[in-house]
């Protein structure tokens, strides 16, 4: 277990090293942030009714509600794009190779490779909640951040295995992986990001209703914008936990698989 928190450490490390080097980005992308919590703010005073605040799931602003709904992306992004991205950049560096043949396992390597790029999501999250919170009144006395805490955890778990297969899919096919950007297409549109799923067609909520999205971005609001704790929010926990394990195996089986298939045909660092 220490060797393995060592090892976990070493590519947190590694990507931290990496990313120093380009400190300008990061008060750009704080920047950023303050645009797009702006830009959010400006359109829910441009919309918001108080037939849309009835129609929102904890009664609150429309700016509180499509927030929370654009910071989830960033996560689902971070999810569906972080193997990827690791994968390509090892690849092109030359590393990939050298990482496959030391003692390292396959899990530890996907799970090394995401731990950097999923902190500096976070991080960046934060920054737009602060300036919301800060200059345009985002709400975050009502907050549980415990269960915050628990379902931003359960929502990367349930997400990452679609990374990873997609990640495989890259090994195999030398490309992004298109079902990955289908998937984030239908979810943001029948995943409740910026408007509540009650609006839609009968047959787009019974698509919600299958889309763990619809349930990570509930329990998100209910726990950030309502107050929920961990106890309230078990249903929506127990569908992405399951969600979790169901797809977690299957994408590692599928990712090794796809190695142990490059390494045949020799194209492991073909581009």
């Amino acid at each position: 277990m220490i060797r393995i928190l060592r090892e976990l450490w070493l590519f947190f490390w590694r990507d931290l090293s990496i990313a120093r080097t380009y400190r300008t980005i990061f008060v750009l992308e704080a920047i950023q942030a303050l645009f797009g919590a702006a830009m959010f703010y400006y359109v829910a005073r441009f919309v918001d009714t108080p037939a849309l605040r009835h129609a929102l799931p904890q009664g609150g602003s429309y700016f509180a509600f499509s927030l929370v709904g654009f910071v989830f992306l960033d996560y689902l992004n971070a999810a569906l794009d972080t193997f990827d991205r690791s994968l390509e950049e090892a690849r092109d560096n030359g590393t990939l190779e050298q990482l496959l043949v030391t003692q390292t396992s396959l899990p530890v390597f996907v799970a090394g490779s995401a731990i950097y790029p999923f902190a500096a999501t976070t991080l960046r999250i934060v920054v737009y909640v602060a300036w919301g919170a800060t200059l345009f009144g985002f709400p975050l006395r009502a907050a549980n951040w415990l269960a915050v805490f628990a379902v931003l955890l359960a929502t990367l778990l349930a997400f990452s295995g679609l990374g990873i297969l997609s990640a495989g899919y890259l090994l195999l096919f030398k490309r992004g992986n298109p079902a990955k950007w289908f998937f984030l297409g239908v979810s943001s549109v029948a995943g409740g990001m910026l408007f509540p799923v009650g609006i839609l067609p009968d047959w787009l909520q019974l698509v919600a209703r299958l889309n763990p999205v619809t349930y990570a971005l509930d329990a998100m609001r209910a726990s950030l914008l309502g107050g929920a704790g961990i106890a309230a929010l078990w249903r929506p926990l127990a569908v992405l936990l399951l969600f979790a394990a169901a797809l977690l195996p299957l994408s590692m089986s599928v990712f090794a698989w796809s190695l142990r298939r490059t390494k045949i045909t020799g194209t492991l660092t073909h581009g």
